[in-house]
């Protein structure tokens, strides 16, 4: 379950701000995650309870926001929508795809007081 250290890596990056910019408390975390980036949104979910808790953040709601999965196909020439690593492209059938969106977790927002 990597889930629980990406929640460490996120209490770091809020800490780190809370630091620079001077907050207090994080009352919501907005995070995006791509459909490739192999995160399980439920794990997510639990391990940020359990990591946020007795910190600057706990109490804070998860709000997540699901990114489709993308990717350049080289004989259409253009971008696919895809739901899963080594999909093939839904227009020809192709595996020549290079994923170009949809693989990555960020923070988008806090919600700080």
């Amino acid at each position: 379950m990597h889930e629980m250290s990406l929640c460490e890596g996120v209490l770091h990056i809020i800490e780190r701000e809370a630091r620079t910019q001077g907050f207090g408390r994080v009352k919501t975390v907005w995070l995006e995650i791509g459909a490739l980036a192999g995160v399980e949104p439920e794990a997510m979910r639990f391990c940020f309870d359990a990591v946020m808790r007795g910190s600057l953040a706990d109490g804070a709601r998860l709000e997540i926001i699901a990114l489709p999965g993308l990717a350049w196909c080289l004989p259409c020439g253009e971008n696919v929508g895809v739901s899963q690593l080594y999909d093939v492209c839904p227009r020809c059938g192709s595996h020549q795809l290079q994923i170009v969106g949809g693989d990555q977790m960020r923070i988008k927002e806090l919600e700080v007081e």
